[in-house]
């Protein structure tokens, strides 16, 4: 077929250990994700979610209800279906507290691993808790604070410091069992909210740090937040309220009839009647841990998983650059010129005094690995495209003011060191320091672009000199015929940047 590779390999995929695939049987949905392969950085070729609510009834029951067993149990025959067509090789089923906690929760089980033709991982409150946190080690660089995975059924609460676990706490103040408990009164819900979280002694460890937040409910909220302040990016992975903010927009949240809020719309109805138990649940911790901010994470128990599955190796590498790494692969005309970026602007940025912290320098490495990716567009468009793609693209590992650095840099590497084509929202995400070093690096690679054609084997045998106040670029040998106007225009304009004359010195 012409849209295989010789030996059967999809184009546009990565090959390797896949497809692999988590089912997640939640009190209030049950999803189906299948990611591309076991890797650092985990790509979605497929997402179906249904929301069964499972767990309505069962605080009063004790029991799956009969519709929501009915309903799950359809979902998960097309699931199975699903990942047979798709041709998953590793299926992973995990249950959480509604099955956990029902007393018919077994037979359920039962059925499930005969539908799907593997076994169910039944998480207890501690598994709840350790994979989440794990799906924030997964997807946020060093994080460090308290980690809330708001379900259905509970609440997991787990202290974190980049990839160590400390205490946690399971509570049942989740969004379906908070609302029954509650008879849908939110003065009661606030009241069942205080006492859970009074008996939690270790949650002030939070204070002044970041509180992490999973979970579709709170997904939801911060997606309303995002659209009413007509933030410029709709990416909800990284996304940063200020902790008094976060209060007083959940206050609001839950006083008012979810149907009359503003931009509701970007809500889906059957998470509406929801949203004013879980902002009431947000409040709540972030009142009782006095975090500075929360973070909203697309990652969780999932992806905490899939971490768990992977070699050492393979978790000690930086999930930013590993996605570069991929989208270079995938898009560029040489992966090999990528990583030959790398090395160069590591040789030039100290030559020239431009200094950098570790996240400056990871942030510049994906940049190096993602400056090609728009090759393919029209001459006129790759800068806006590959912006368009960099912003929003499925990157773990970064936030959004780095998204911005990354985005500008390739964006400049096209389409020039100006800003006329450039609109202001995406610049307002980044300060002015990395605003700064975008220029830097987007002058960089222009230069580099026109020194080695945008192909291996060159960068590697140009060097940079810099004395009194002058930057050189050596060209040797055979090189020395890249001399030319556009060589000198690209070196003047990066020197310009840094306050230093260029020239081009040949040396047969």
């Amino acid at each position: 077929m012409a849209d295989r590779l010789p030996d059967g390999l999809v184009r546009g995929r990565l090959n390797g250990t896949g497809p692999v695939a988590v089912i997640d049987i939640g009190s209030n949905s049950i999803r189906l994700v299948v990611y591309e392969r076991l890797a650092r950085s985990p790509t979605v070729l497929f997402n179906e979610k249904v929301l069964a609510g499972l767990g309505r009834g069962l605080a009063a029951t004790g029991r799956l209800a009969e519709g929501p067993e009915r309903t799950a149990l359809q979902a998960l025959v097309r699931f199975r279906r699903l990942c047979d067509q798709i041709g998953v090789t590793d299926l992973h089923i995990l249950a959480t507290a509604a099955t956990r906690d029902a007393t018919n929760g077994s037979i359920f089980i039962a059925e499930v691993e005969r539908i799907c033709r593997t076994s169910v991982r039944v998480l207890t409150g501690r598994d709840e808790a350790r994979l989440a946190a794990l799906g924030i080690v997964s997807g946020i660089w060093r994080p460090e604070g308290i980690v809330g995975d708001l379900g259905g059924g509970s609440l997991e609460l787990v202290e974190l410091k980049h990839d160590e676990i400390g205490r946690g706490q399971t509570l049942p103040l989740g969004g379906i069992r908070l609302q029954e408990a509650s008879d849908g009164k939110i003065a009661r819900a606030q009241k069942l909210a205080d006492d859970a979280l009074s008996g939690v002694e270790w949650l002030p460890i939070g204070s002044d740090k970041t509180f992490y937040a999973v979970g579709g409910t709170w997904r939801s909220l911060a997606r309303l937040h995002l659209h009413q302040n007509g933030y410029p990016l709709h990416v909800m992975h990284d996304y940063c309220i200020e902790a008094e903010e976060a209060i007083e927009f959940c206050q609001h949240v839950a006083r008012r009839d979810p149907d009359s809020l503003d931009m509701i719309d970007v809500v889906s109805r059957a998470r509406r009647q929801l949203l004013p138990f879980g902002a009431t649940v947000m409040e709540k911790v972030l009142r009782r841990t006095k975090s500075a901010r929360v973070v909203m994470s697309a990652m969780g128990l999932r992806e905490g998983l899939l971490y768990d599955l992977m070699p050492e190796d393979t978790r000690r590498l930086d999930p930013l650059v590993a996605a570069a790494r991929e989208l270079s692969i995938l898009r560029a005309r040489s992966p090999d010129y990528g990583e030959e970026l790398i090395a160069w602007t590591d040789r030039i940025f100290p030559a020239v005094g431009i200094d950098e912290t570790e996240y400056e320098r990871r942030l510049r490495a994906a940049g190096c690995l993602l400056s090609d990716i728009g090759w393919r567009a029209h001459p006129d468009y790759r800068g806006e495209q590959s912006l368009n793609i960099i912003s929003n693209a499925g990157f773990v590992g970064i936030d959004h003011p780095g998204r911005a650095y990354l985005a500008l840099s390739v964006f400049y590497r096209h389409q020039g060191l100006v800003e006329d084509a450039l609109g202001p929202r995406i610049r307002e995400l980044a300060h002015t320091r990395l605003k700064e070093r975008a220029r830097l690096l987007g002058g960089a690679l222009r230069l580099a672009s026109v020194l080695s054609a945008s192909v291996a084997g060159i960068l590697p045998r140009i060097g940079v000199e810099v004395q009194d106040g002058e930057m050189t670029i050596v060209l040797p040998g055979e090189l020395a015929a890249l001399e030319g106007e556009r060589l000198a225009k690209r070196a003047n304009q990066f020197g310009r940047l840094l306050g230093l004359k260029a020239r081009i010195s040949a040396r047969p």
